[in-house]
């Protein structure tokens, strides 16, 4: 079973890597965030788009847990993507804030847990009403690596690119 501390980390190099991603784009103009370069959400403002919609879902189902993160209490104000089209903010600027706020409540949230809450069950429904229930520690680990999965898409759209984005292994914040 992952530990606090373990979900500690990962939510440190989650904060991390993204924090290198939008860096490494932060000068790129709208066009060329939008551009298709035939990833599975197209371009690389839509697949980091993604990963605030998705870090959204889960947060929301985390902030459902019986412990009642005090840290998750801004997600409850957040529209829920699954009510949403299209991106949930049409540009750079937008989406980088919203994701620098999203990375420290996920900090917050990773300092509130304890290893016994990783253990307790997580009970959620999936976008088609379907009811599932795994420990919350489990569940962590999954929500940290849906993350790194398609933060590696984005790094090899920035390598076809031409822009290397250095070390990208957790190990690199583990002393």
């Amino acid at each position: 079973m992952p530990t606090q501390r373990d979900i500690q980390l990962l939510a440190r190099y989650n904060q991390w890597m993204n924090g290198r991603l939008y860096a490494a784009v932060a000068d790129w103009d709208e066009e060329a965030l939008h551009e298709h370069r035939g990833a599975f959400f197209g371009s690389i403002f839509g697949t980091l788009d993604h990963l605030l919609k998705a870090d959204t879902i889960w947060l929301k189902r985390f902030a459902e847990h019986p412990a009642d993160f005090s840290a998750l209490a801004p997600v409850h104000a957040l529209t829920h993507p699954y009510l949403l089209e299209g991106p949930v903010y049409d540009d750079f600027p937008s989406l980088h804030a919203a994701r620098l706020a999203m990375d420290e409540t996920i900090l917050a949230f990773a300092d509130q847990l304890t290893n016994t809450l990783c253990e307790q069950p997580l009970v959620y429904l999936n976008r088609a009403g379907e009811s599932f229930e795994r420990p919350l520690g489990f569940v962590l680990l999954h929500f940290f690596n849906h993350q790194t999965h398609h933060r590696g898409q984005i790094t090899t759209l920035l390598s076809q690119a031409g822009v290397d984005v250095g070390s990208t292994d957790l190990l690199t914040l583990v002393q």
